[in-house]
């Protein structure tokens, strides 16, 4: 997790809040890979427990219900994502060659990551409404950091085909074809290498955002 600051409404009896973070992503990481093991209801707590290597006692100093431990998970899943992407971001010069860097970045980490996706998009909705909503918010962030790259490359003319209107379509869309990675692999994978998904994603794309060939 990026910071503690999305977990503070989740209670905890420890007061030291750099302990609390470095213990909920020992917890987090121990439960992540049993929900895509076992699934989210059929995961016992203490089962977390002793994957993380705590006590049931100590675990229940940090969390306070398995749902909690979902959120945190993630939200841990969504900050590596977005940290991928600013990345990204940060390193990419500029025009077409700007935008198939954040490109790349964005579905390699889908790739990385595809079984804890996969995992957020079917164990969601065991959330508390509360929770359900910052998972959503955490998946509108990424799409907009997206949206700003699509934005600032529209400003100074380099994807000339792209309007203020379809800039957040087209942000969408990237995610979308990255999470299709993931829900379609079981075909994908069988006939296309991450590699080649990459380039035949970011040939259409690019063709949608300059009106050129995209190679």
């Amino acid at each position: 997790m990026r910071n503690a600051t999305r977990g503070d409404a989740i209670p905890t009896q420890v007061k030291d809040p750099n302990l609390v973070e470095r213990r909920r992503r020992q917890i987090a990481d121990a439960a992540a890979r049993l929900f895509v093991e076992k699934g989210f209801h059929k995961t016992t707590t203490r089962q977390i427990a002793r994957a993380a290597d705590i006590s049931i006692g100590s675990l229940y100093e940090y969390f306070t219900t398995k749902e909690d431990i979902l959120y945190i998970v993630c939200d841990f899943i969504h900050t590596e994502m977005e940290r991928g992407v600013a990345t990204a971001m940060a390193d990419a010069s500029g025009g077409r060659d700007a935008l198939a860097k954040v490109i790349r970045e964005y579905f390699m980490v889908c790739h990385r990551m595809s079984d804890f996706i996969l995992m957020i998009y079917q164990e969601t909705q065991s959330l508390p409404r509360q929770w359900q909503q910052r998972v959503l918010e955490n998946e509108l962030r990424i799409t907009g950091l997206l949206v700003g790259v699509l934005a600032r490359l529209s400003q100074s003319n380099e994807l000339p085909h792209l309007d203020e209107r379809s800039i957040e379509l087209t942000a969408h869309n990237i995610v979308v074809m990255g999470h299709m990675w993931t829900f379609r692999r079981w075909f994908l994978g069988k006939h296309y290498s991450i590699e080649d998904y990459i380039a035949l994603q970011t040939a259409a794309i690019l063709r949608m955002c300059t009106g050129g060939p995209g190679n």
